[in-house]
């Protein structure tokens, strides 16, 4: 008798479902029996923790966290802290936690607060007790979910079994839907008409589900205020779930269904709860997931896309060759159709970037080698292929490069899996990585989260100023090199490196024998399945020299800035005082029958004030005193030599002192303040003139002579004895006297009218006496003195003229 086809396609569709469900269920058995064999050991840890809390008044994972830090504090395991705690109790009777409020003198003082200091190895490495206790709810979890229909099934089982260990009290379970909107797909501890109001959620911004799906990354909602003012929160009002977790379903991207956890409790997810949420989401990704088969389960397919998973999670490079044949059958070349992420070939080419490119076209000189013909017995055979090292060269835009190789091929199906191993990078990368660190002052690190091994470079060893023979610094011990103002900063970026799993690049400073020094660190985390960062990789730099430099730039730029404006406001201060003391006229002087005309140019750069001066006043007797100078310096303390010299000259020719008189005493004044920090010298040149008979008496002390123009010749005077002023206490002075005619131009000056740099001062002394009577020719002789000063160019000095006229006339 034939059977029905419609049954027998039931009936064989019912039994592979059995048999599907009969594998899934033996899995977990076996993986509870794993689990019964440590559930001893929990429970010391467990029972440990209790004693702690009840010692302590600490809620538990404070408790375990104190349990931690004191194992590793006292050099012990965890489990042999947890024995001990536990021993210690059956000799002395724990204490009952007095009230809040209450002192008792004869109570022992309780034991510290726990360490919550984000520097402490246990919050973060991946073993211990809490690992054992989560591993029994998750098989308590997978064995009910072989019992689930539904997505309402789902959610009730979540929070039957997250509801003590991680508080949970309800779970809402979201799909994507058209247009990038949510639906509610399954939902417990949630009230019906809250159900109804949310079955529904438009593709809006500020969702928190919507973020957590498109983001790929769950989104962990810790504090009410801050969630609420970005975020719209789903569900009842905080009051009630003051913390929420949203976690995608993993599965093929992009991801379309995530799981919210609403908890009791308010305050942060610590990385155990995270970690724990998370798997139990990876666990019902397949009762959760959209693409399940007719009956509940997942086909596999052994397609190209799924040996492209594979590939993706392999570390080493690895690729699947797909042969092309031609018509007779031979095989003419392989197309890669997968590629894992580390395989590169010759020219520099990566992982997908490989895809769809034929092998002859990717390394041509492969045909008729051992190798093709290793791939060819493969194929023929199923036989692995393990080829012997060989050396393949390849000329890549006109550069020869050469590789040393070592392959492996399997046959899958009609296809190849083909690894390879490249000798010949690792002595030059290493090299060269060798060569980067010291030239970078860098150096890499490494910390296995699983396994709890660190690995440092030789160049972090010297950049630390630690001996190598102590290995690598732990993580307890960091803080005691920080500078204090840097240990929060830092921790909190370990927090984010080690519990969050974020990348960082922190600056920070340590102490050593050397110092104080800058460094930098800049690391990533890798995560398991879960989003549970389980390594972390990265590199210190020291920024010591590059952080010197710029801090001596910058007190360098301070002074600067100090220096220039204190010499802005003393140039200011002096060019108050020079014009308060040395006024210059507008037009010119009548004096004792001459026609005085006067020029004072400041120089145009500089900040601060020149010393030149001029005095021309009437003497008791009808005479003129007339005087020139020029003060050795600038600034403030060059203006106060002035107004000593122009004061002190001037009260001793009115007094009647003879010239060279004046000239000793005021060589003898500043001799004696040489040695004082604003002590200077000077130069004079200075006439009496006597209208009555015309007569000119004058002396000079180191001055340029003066210059006399008559009868349209110049001339420059005979000069008498006379050094500069401040340079020798036996200096002495002689006199000279002319007698001027009407007509006349006597000029004196100081050198910023004839000087140039690197030019003989005779030079400028012709050119002086040409330009004059060139001026006087044209008929300037009224202003001569300021025309004088006005043709100088680029002023590098003061200039101050005087130009005494005796008009023509009896």
């Amino acid at each position: 008798m034939e059977r029905d086809p419609v049954t027998a396609e039931a009936g064989d569709s019912a039994a592979r479902e059995v048999l599907a469900l009969a594998k899934v269920v033996a899995r977990l058995r076996a993986e509870v029996g794993e689990l019964e064999a440590t559930a001893s050991t929990t429970a010391v840890v467990e029972r440990a923790r209790g004693v702690v809390m009840g010692q302590a008044g600490v809620p538990a994972d404070a408790a375990y966290e104190l349990l931690q830090a004191r194992a590793v504090q006292r050099r012990r395991t965890l489990l042999e802290e947890c024995w001990i705690t536990v021993g210690q109790t059956g000799s002395a009777p724990v204490p009952a936690a007095p009230r809040a409020g209450a002192a008792d003198p004869g109570t022992p003082a309780e034991p510290p607060e726990p360490d919550l200091s984000p520097f402490i190895t246990g919050r973060y490495v991946r073993g211990g007790g809490w690992q054992t206790g989560h591993r029994l709810l998750l098989a308590r979890l997978a064995e009910g979910l072989a019992g689930t229909r539904t997505a309402d099934d789902v959610a009730e089982l979540l929070r039957a079994v997250l509801c003590e260990a991680a508080d949970v009290d309800a779970v809402m379970i979201y799909t994507a839907a058209v247009a990038g909107s949510l639906e509610l797909a399954g939902r417990a501890g949630v009230s019906d008409a809250l159900a109804e109001q949310r079955s529904h959620i438009p593709p809006l911004s500020g969702v928190a589900a919507l973020e957590a799906i498109s983001a790929q990354s769950a989104v962990w909602l810790e504090d009410p205020g801050p969630d609420a003012a970005r975020y719209l929160l789903i569900g009842d009002p905080p009051g009630r779930w003051p913390s929420r977790a949203w976690v995608p379903v993993p599965g093929r991207r992009p991801m379309t269904t995530v799981v919210g956890f609403f908890r009791t409790v308010p305050g942060p997810f610590d990385g155990r709860t995270r970690t724990l949420l998370r798997r139990a989401v990876r666990l019902c990704g397949g009762p959760l997931r959209e693409d399940r088969g007719p009956h509940g389960l997942v086909p596999l397919h052994a397609d190209v896309e799924a040996v492209q998973r594979v590939l993706d999670a392999l570390a080493g490079p690895a690729v699947l060759l797909t042969p092309l044949r031609a018509h007779t059958g031979e095989v003419e070349d392989y197309r890669i159709d997968a590629a894992a992420p580390e395989s590169v070939d010759v020219a520099g080419r990566t992982g997908k970037e490989l895809v769809g490119r034929l092998v002859l076209e990717t390394y041509p000189t492969v045909a008729g080698t051992a190798l093709w013909d290793g791939y060819l017995d493969t194929l023929a055979t199923g036989t692995a292929y393990e080829g012997e090292p060989f050396t393949y060269e390849e000329v890549t835009a006109g550069v020869a490069r050469q590789s040393v190789y070592s392959v492996r091929a399997s046959r899958l199906g009609d296809r190849l899996v083909v690894s390879w191993i490249r000798h010949d990078t690792t002595e030059r990368e290493t090299r060269r990585l060798t060569d980067m660190q010291r030239l970078g002052n860098l150096g890499w690190a490494g910390w296995n989260l699983v396994t709890d091994t660190i690995a440092w470079s030789d160049q972090v060893y010297a950049i630390f100023d630690r001996d190598p023979a102590l290995g690598p610094m732990r993580l307890e011990e960091l803080p005691q090199h920080l500078v204090a103002e840097d240990v929060p900063k830092l921790g909190a970026a370990v927090r984010r490196l080690l519990r969050d799993g974020e990348a960082v690049d922190q600056p920070f400073r340590v102490t050593t024998t050397q110092g104080v020094r800058h460094l930098r660190i800049v690391a990533e985390a890798h995560r398991d399945a879960d989003g549970t960062p389980v390594e972390v990789h990265g590199f210190f730099q020291d920024l010591t020299p590059q952080r010197e430099a710029e801090l001596a730039l910058l007190e360098s730029e301070r002074a600067n800035l100090v220096q220039r404006g204190m010499l802005k406001a003393e140039r200011a201060l002096a060019a108050r005082l020079q014009d308060t003391l040395l006024p210059i006229p507008e037009q010119s002087l009548e004096l004792a029958g001459l026609r005085i005309d006067v020029a004072y140019i400041p120089a145009d750069s500089g900040l601060n004030v020149g010393g030149d001066w001029y005095s021309a006043i009437e003497l008791p007797d009808k005479s003129a005193l007339f005087v020139v100078g020029d003060i050795a310096g600038h600034g403030l303390a060059a203006v106060g030599t002035m107004a000593q010299l122009r004061f002190t000259t001037k009260g001793m020719t009115i007094t009647g002192s003879a010239l060279p008189d004046v000239l000793g005493r005021l060589n003898a004044l500043l001799c004696h303040t040489a040695s004082d920090p604003d002590g200077a010298t000077a130069t004079m040149a200075m006439g009496r003139y006597q209208p009555w008979d015309r007569r000119l008496t004058w002396v000079r002390a180191g001055h340029l002579p003066p210059l006399l123009i008559r009868g349209g010749e110049a001339r420059f005077l005979p000069q008498p004895d006379g050094t500069l002023l401040g340079a020798d206490f036996d200096s002495a002075y002689g006199q000279d006297m002319l007698d001027l005619l009407p007509g006349d131009h006597l000029l004196l000056y100081t050198d910023g009218l004839v000087e140039e740099p690197g030019e003989d001062i005779d030079l400028g002394l012709a050119r002086l006496a040409d330009t004059a009577l060139r001026l006087l020719r044209e008929g300037r002789g009224e202003r001569l003195a300021r025309s004088l000063a006005a043709l100088r160019p680029g002023r590098r000095d003061d200039i101050c003229v005087l130009d005494l006229h005796v008009p023509d006339g009896p």
